[in-house]
């Protein structure tokens, strides 16, 4: 991480994990465990938790976010969520193009893109995320494929709207598994990742955006992960759900 180019920001993704009764009792735990932190600290909880998350962190250094947004204003979208409704709820953050929205609910680079353009229409900071599967990986087009998810998911982003976007580098294979990229594998990805952004925005565009690494960042591996210069924080699923490990990482980021 570079402090003096561009924002670290840590983000929790809960996933379908807390009711909104559990979310309140985490949160209690949190304020503390990062009180004073030099970093930007995110949760982002199922919608039946923003209520709730947003009323617990005012006053707090803790922003909120969604986990996922739909591309259009209103409509018949049963069961779906517009970004208007999260700005209303008073969310800041929103997750698109998660793995696990690709990979279960038919996500396309394209949705991705379309969801994305929504979030920064409506005012939200907007964590893209790409990455690549272990195929993939072993089939050696890791750059390639995070280049196109990358390229597509910022189609017609102007380089003003950059200023709320951050790219999160998750590999499947990482998610879930207990299994991390290296250090030296996430700052690879998050290199070219910076360099592509130099190709489509220019260097101070590029150099300005936090690109996080989410694949299995823990207490235990932050400092290494965030030791390296293109590494801007971390986009974390499991350890947001325990206040002592998020703090912990929370504090890596505030080195």
């Amino acid at each position: 991480m570079n402090k003096s180019l561009r924002k670290t920001v840590i983000a929790g993704n809960w996933k379908m994990n807390k009711t909104a009764t559990e979310a309140a009792a985490l949160i209690e735990q949190l304020i503390p465990a990062v009180e004073g932190a030099d970093c930007e600290v995110v949760i982002c909880t199922p919608y039946t938790s923003l209520v709730t998350a947003v009323e617990k962190t005012k006053g707090t250094n803790i922003h909120v976010g969604a986990e996922n947004v739909h591309f259009e204003k209103s409509g018949a979208y049963t069961g779906e969520i517009s970004a208007d409704m999260l700005v209303d709820l008073g969310v800041e953050y929103v997750i698109t193009g998660h793995s696990e929205r690709r990979q279960y609910f038919a996500e396309t680079d394209e949705t991705v893109n379309k969801r994305t353009k929504a979030a920064l229409e409506a005012g939200l900071k907007a964590i893209v995320c790409v990455g690549e599967s272990l195929a993939q990986r072993e089939q050696g087009v890791t750059e390639e494929l995070v280049r196109m998810q990358t390229k597509i998911a910022l189609q017609n982003v102007s380089a003003e709207e950059m200023s709320r976007v951050i790219i999160a580098y998750e590999p499947v294979w990482a998610i879930g598994t207990g299994r991390t990229a290296t250090a030296e594998q996430a700052q690879e990805v998050c290199a070219a990742i910076r360099k592509l952004l130099v190709e489509l925005y220019g260097e101070t565009v590029a150099q300005a955006t936090t690109i996080q690494y989410g694949g299995s960042m823990n207490a235990g591996n932050a400092d290494e992960l965030l030791g390296k210069a293109d590494v801007d924080g971390g986009l974390i699923g499991g350890a947001s759900l325990k206040a002592a490990d998020f703090g912990t990482i929370v504090k890596a980021a505030s080195k």
